[in-house]
Formats: structure tokens, C-alpha cells, sequence
């Protein structure tokens, strides 16, 4: 038989390992190549530039009016303490184990009984527990966004959603805002153009502050759901109102719509809704949660799987146990007086301090107002002048999808007291009068 063609013999004593022993490969750089191993997604993701700002502000001298940060002189404390005691007695095994991914039942079927006084009818399987609005946002962004897709948006919108929604790669398509919300005079071309859902904050809104008016959330849910778009509606303050009448949520409007989430059927329709105790009983809970449609829900609760399995047993048990009997609602109304307060000082200090010429928005609620600087002004070189004097604001240019807003800023006026307001804007005033004058 020719030799070439013989079957190799296999030899039992050849030690591979100590073959390749001889000759050790070595690596051919000092570490490897990250950056080029970064997924595409990753190219457009940005820090939060609130994030960035509130490592600059840790110093206890600046006056920040830059996070959206709850006054800490209201956490119920006291209670928390006791719920925790009680939870950890009385089910602490269950607490500390693993649970469902829909979250914690009882506090699912509590969120059911707080919603329904808004007219907002579901039930527990229409819930999904989150780490937080923030993790509500992504696991929307992740369901729902393919690579290039559009989103609209209000103009400005809040900064958390955008950094959610272009990890997936979205594109915007952004509605501009005026005191009354979201300008419907200018959606339907947005609309036309197909975005994959239409994202808004009606209450109070982030940044600006703004409500979105009786007339505009019909007429947008009316156009939602005759092109067939999805609406993604967040409400992290709904709660927060310091003045006016309460106004329906989208998701009950659209319900109405479609004769669903009433009188025992289904709750159906085009409306993901938001909603978190972060800002209504402690953002270190990180309780938030999703209401959708089951078949949507089915998707989400898989996602949310992937993503950390549930939200922490212990965390959520802590949250009910606080806030059932009533004590949630007591605490919200504890708390709106110490925001109204608040929200007027700035507003009195803005009258008393800023030049002619600076706007803001009168808000009816929530944390934050909106100023807007005459032309040929910036936020950030106002930023840059007013950290030399201790006090801080966010500018308002990284909460436009595409670009702009160079002379407009956020002010926080929920987490510092009235005297700090006034000695914060009375610094602010000052160095505004110097940067328009120069």
C-alpha cells in the first residue's frame, strides 16, 4: 500500500500540553483590544450629564439646584424602619429568597387599587415591578427599538429616556413644547413619518416643567391611535400637583377610546404606562413599575429576566409594608406643602434676582422649572461662572434628541430649603447679570 495513504498512527504518549509547553505563545498586546471588541450600540451612549454634574456638586459649599433629588428631610424614616423590622420578623425567609419576576403580589395588587382612583383599571398581570422608572425605560426601549428606528418625543425631553432609547440605537423624531405640553399642531407630520412609538411625560414634565393641557392629551391619544402608534407615557409625578385640578392619564383616555380596562374586560389598547415611588416614598427602594397590555406584559417579564431575574424581594416587601394602610397617601400629602413651598421660593428669588430678559415656567407640580436665557446667551458658560460661585443648575442642551437648546437650563427646586433657594438663586442672579453685561 502506498505510504501516503496509510492511516496515520495515533502515539498514546505524545503529551499535547506539554508540547505546546515548549514553545508558550505570548500575548501580542498589553491587554486586550476593548475598544475594539465594544459592541456598535455602544459608540452613541453618553454619560447622563446630571450624573457627571453631581459628582462635581458633592462639595458641601455649592447650592445644587442640578438633581432631581427628593427632599431627605421627608423620608419617612420612622417607618421605613418599623417595615423593615416587621418584614424581616414575620417573613424574613421569603424576603431574602429569590422571587417571581412580575414582582411581589400584594404590592402589585396595591398598585392596582392606587391606580384605579385614577381611573386606571387593570389588574395584577398587567404589572410589572422594576428597579426604578429608569429599568421601565430600557426594558420599553429593548421590546420595542430595532437598530435606526424613530421615537418621538417631546423637545426638550428627559435625559434618562434618551440615554435608554439610543442604547438600542434609536433615531428621533421631536415634537416641540410650549407651557401647555407637547404642541399638537405639530405632531401629526411626526407621526405620519412612522416612529415606532411616541414617548411623553404629561405631568409636570422633565425638564421643563410643563403640563400637558386636557385638549392636547385627547387630541394625541385621538392621532396615536389612528396612525397605530404606540404611546409610551411616564409618570413619575403625577402625584406632585401643588395646584389646579387633576387631568386624566393617557392610558385611561385611550382606554376610553377603546372600551377596555373597565367593568371587568381586558385592559388592552396602545398605552405602556410608568410609574415609580421614587418620588413619592424613597428612590433608594427603587420601585417602579410597568402597565401594559398582557400580551406585551409576556414579553417584558422574559426581558426582565435577562436582566436581573426580579427586583429585590426584600426591597419590595419593604415598600408594601410601608406603604399599605393608607400610609402612602398620607405621606404624599406630607410632602406636596414642602415642595409648594419650595417651588415658590424659586420662583420669588427669580423675580427678585435675574436680570430682564431670563424666562422661566410657572409649574403646576413636580420638581423642576425651566429657564431660558436671552439671545446669545449659554447655559454652560453660565454653568462654568456659576460653580466658581458655589451654585449649580443643569443645562438644558443634553435634553434635545437632536441637537440645541444651547440657552436653556433645569432648576431642581424639590431637594434644598427655602432659605438655600434664595441664597442660590440671589448667587445665581449675580453671576447672570455679569455673563449678559460682559
Amino acid at each position: 500500500m502506498d505510504s501516503l495513504l496509510e492511516t496515520p498512527v495515533f502515539d498514546p504518549h505524545f503529551d499535547v500540553l506539554s508540547h505546546l509547553a515548549e514553545a508558550p505563545l505570548r500575548p501580542l498586546a498589553a491587554s486586550p483590544p476593548w475598544k475594539d471588541r465594544l459592541a456598535l450600540r455602544t459608540q452613541r451612549m453618553t454619560s447622563s450629564a446630571i450624573r457627571e454634574l453631581l459628582k462635581l456638586t458633592a462639595d458641601p459649599e455649592i447650592i445644587s439646584f442640578g438633581g432631581g433629588l427628593p427632599a431627605p428631610e421627608v423620608f419617612p424614616v420612622d417607618e421605613i424602619r418599623a417595615a423593615a423590622g416587621r418584614v424581616l420578623a414575620e417573613h424574613g425567609t421569603q424576603a431574602l429568597q429569590y422571587s417571581t419576576t412580575e414582582g411581589y403580589l400584594p404590592l402589585r395588587e396595591m398598585l392596582v387599587r392606587h391606580m384605579s382612583r385614577y381611573g386606571i383599571h387593570v389588574t395584577p398581570a398587567n404589572i410589572l415591578i422594576t428597579n426604578g422608572a429608569q429599568q421601565a425605560l430600557n426594558l420599553v426601549g429593548k421590546l420595542l427599538i430595532n437598530s435606526g428606528d424613530h421615537v418621538l418625543t417631546d423637545e426638550p425631553t428627559y435625559l434618562g429616556a434618551l440615554q435608554a432609547f439610543t442604547s438600542y440605537q434609536a433615531q428621533y423624531l421631536p415634537v416641540p413644547i410650549d407651557d401647555d405640553g407637547m404642541r399638537t399642531d405639530k405632531l401629526e407630520e411626526a407621526l405620519r413619518a412612522g416612529p415606532k412609538f411616541l414617548y411623553v411625560l404629561p405631568n409636570f414634565q422633565n425638564p421643563a416643567g410643563v403640563t400637558l393641557s386636557l385638549e392636547r392629551r385627547q387630541r394625541i391619544v385621538e392621532l396615536a391611535a389612528h396612525y397605530g402608534i404606540p404611546l409610551l407615557e411616564d409618570d413619575p409625578y403625577g402625584q406632585l400637583r401643588y395646584e389646579g385640578e387633576h387631568l386624566p392619564a393617557l392610558v385611561k383616555l385611550d382606554a376610553e377610546i377603546h372600551g377596555t380596562g373597565n367593568h371587568g374586560t381586558p385592559f388592552r389598547g396602545g398605552v405602556i404606562y410608568l410609574g415609580t415611588m421614587s418620588k413619592i416614598l424613597a428612590p433608594g427602594l427603587r420601585i417602579g413599575w410597568v402597565v401594559a397590555p398582557e400580551e406585551v406584559m409576556e414579553r417584558l417579564v422574559q426581558m426582565k429576566q435577562g436582566a436581573d431575574l426580579h427586583t429585590g424581594t426584600f426591597n419590595q416587601m419593604v415598600a408594601y409594608e410601608a406603604a399599605r394602610g393608607g400610609f402612602l397617601d398620607q405621606h404624599v400629602r406630607r410632602i406636596r406643602p414642602v415642595y409648594r413651598e419650595r417651588r415658590d421660593a424659586m420662583l420669588a428669588a427669580l423675580e427678585r434676582h435675574c436680570p430682564p430678559g431670563v424666562r422661566w415656567t410657572h409649574p403646576q407640580g413636580g420638581l423642576f422649572l425651566w429657564m431660558t436665557l436671552p439671545a446669545g446667551q449659554s447655559s454652560a458658560h453660565l454653568l462654568a461662572e456659576a460653580l466658581k460661585e458655589k451654585v449649580a443648575f443643569v443645562p438644558g442642551a443634553p435634553f434635545y434628541p437632536l441637537g440645541g437648546g444651547e440657552r436653556t437650563a433645569r432648576l431642581n427646586f424639590s431637594y434644598c430649603r427655602p432659605e438655600v433657594i434664595e441664597e442660590g438663586v440671589a448667587r445665581l442672579g449675580r453671576v447672570l447679570a455679569r455673563t449678559m453685561h460682559a
